[in-house]
């Protein structure tokens, strides 16, 4: 029988290594692990509970951040010790101080970038203004400045809040505080970023009363020579606007009151809108506010700009839109813009720098408490159509890229007696485009002649019917 075999050892099982965790995408790539306010803030406040830091607080208007951003760069921003973005944990999240020190694991505030918003000022560049950042700063006292934009449920934004949180019991905490607010304030009353343009307010997308974007328009200047109205109209016009202008500062000092109310009217087409560019382009220094018919509702708001950034000019365009008369309103809602105007017209002081410029077409339909009653309206000024003189400088400035000869001005003058500016304009490019149609070279000086010219006024006067002349200026040729 043969010797039974020892039964071999099984061979002992290697045991694999536990599977290793993947490492977290940041450590991968060599980042810092994830950064929150709260560690900032509590590394700052070291030795606070936070039941012992105070805030301090001041709000302005969204439109108007352009203003703060060169104080919270050179002065708050340049000498701090760290400065972060909070980022908030969704789109429409609204942050304050108070979330940003929670340290709930849940609730915490990422620290990151800066985030900036692109401001137009009318300048070259835009001025990048900052969102949502922290700034830490050790010196005199610990503190932090949290500035962060308050928006509404509709995700406009409305305000710029600026949070200061400070040591509750250091002595001096909250006089320092103010004083940290001081030179936004005076930021804000300055307001520099805007002082001196010509400005109009965004429309919300909805109706709510509230104001939009500061829109700043780059119009093209308008000189002395480009202005052709009548002598008499011309005159008046520059010493009720340009000359009281210049003379408010003594005006003021003699006890006379620098407020004015112009009204511009006459026909649709003779230059109530050039006219108005013409001014805006020469009064150095002042502000321009361009309004119209649909945003009288936002009047309080531009009356609002027009205080603050005074010497003013406050220009609304068709005012018998929204002051026609009583008899004529549609709704509570037209009346209530009429009021509105009057009492914003009513309530300046006597020594406020504020120009109103109102136009309009159609001066019969206005609201008499407008028209008729002393102290609205300082000055009616006429723009009538060009009479002969007007209207040869105006074929001359629409002509200038043209060769005309001396005849064919003539013919022109002679031929459009009654007709607008706007009708003239349009009728050099017609009687530009005979020419060239005609077998003028563009490249070239092109020399219209009196077929040319009469082609123009063919079609204009004529061919279109009553009402083309009508919508072209020309109803009283």
């Amino acid at each position: 029988m043969s010797r039974k075999q020892p039964l071999k050892k099984p061979a002992a099982k290697v045991r694999k290594a536990p599977p290793r965790r993947a490492a977290s995408k940041s450590l991968k790539k060599g980042r810092a692990p994830q950064v929150y306010c709260s560690d900032l803030l509590g590394q700052l406040f070291k030795g606070y509970q936070a039941e012992e830091i105070k805030v301090w607080g001041d709000r302005f208007p969204a439109y108007l951040r352009a203003n703060l951003q060169p104080v919270i760069e050179e002065l708050l921003m340049a000498s701090a010790d760290q400065c972060v973005g909070a980022v908030p944990r969704y789109s429409s999240q609204t942050l304050t101080m108070n979330e940003l020190m929670s340290r709930d694991r849940d609730d915490r505030i990422a620290a990151g970038p800066i985030a900036h918003v692109a401001v137009d000022t009318g300048e070259d560049q835009p001025v990048r203004c900052v969102r949502n950042v922290l700034i830490l700063r050790r010196a005199p006292i610990p503190h932090a400045i949290f500035i962060y934009v308050r928006t509404d449920p509709g995700g406009d934004e409305r305000y710029i809040d600026v949070d200061i949180a400070v040591p509750r019991d250091h002595p001096g905490s909250e006089a320092f505080a103010v004083e940290c607010l001081v030179p936004l304030e005076e930021a804000m009353d300055q307001c520099r970023a805007y002082r001196g343009k010509v400005l109009s307010l965004e429309n919300q997308e909805h109706y709510s009363g509230r104001v939009g974007r500061i829109q700043v328009h780059r119009l093209k200047p308008v000189e002395s020579a480009q202005v052709i109205l009548p002598a008499p109209t011309r005159k008046l016009l520059d010493r009720s606007v340009i000359d009281f202008m210049k003379a408010r500062g003594s005006l003021r000092a003699m006890g006379f009151q620098t407020k004015r109310g112009i009204l511009l009217y006459g026909p649709p087409g003779t230059g109530k809108t050039h006219t108005i560019r013409y001014l805006a382009s020469n009064l150095p220094g002042t502000t321009t506010f361009l309004i119209t018919a649909e945003q009288v509702g936002l009047l309080p708001h531009y009356m609002s700009l027009a205080r603050l950034l005074q010497p003013a000019m406050v220009v609304i365009e068709d005012v018998d839109l929204i002051a026609r008369s009583r008899d004529r309103m549609r709704s509570a809602c037209d009346e209530t813009m009429l009021n509105s105007l009057l009492n914003e017209m009513d309530g300046l002081k006597e020594n406020s720098d504020i120009l109103f410029i109102l136009t309009t077409n159609r001066p019969q339909d206005l609201e008499a408490a407008l028209a008729n009653r002393p102290g609205r309206i300082d000055q009616a000024i006429e723009v009538p159509v060009p009479d002969a003189p007007s209207r040869e400088k105006l074929v001359r400035l629409y002509g200038r890229g043209l060769k005309l000869s001396d005849t064919l001005v003539v013919e022109a003058v002679k031929r459009t007696d009654g007709v607008s500016a706007a009708f003239i304009k349009e009728l050099m490019r017609r009687t530009a485009q005979a020419a060239i149609t005609r077998g003028g070279d563009a490249k070239k000086t092109v020399e219209p002649n009196e077929v040319d010219l009469n082609e123009a006024l063919n079609d204009m006067l004529f061919s279109g019917g009553t009402l083309n002349v009508k919508l072209l200026g020309g109803a009283a040729a």
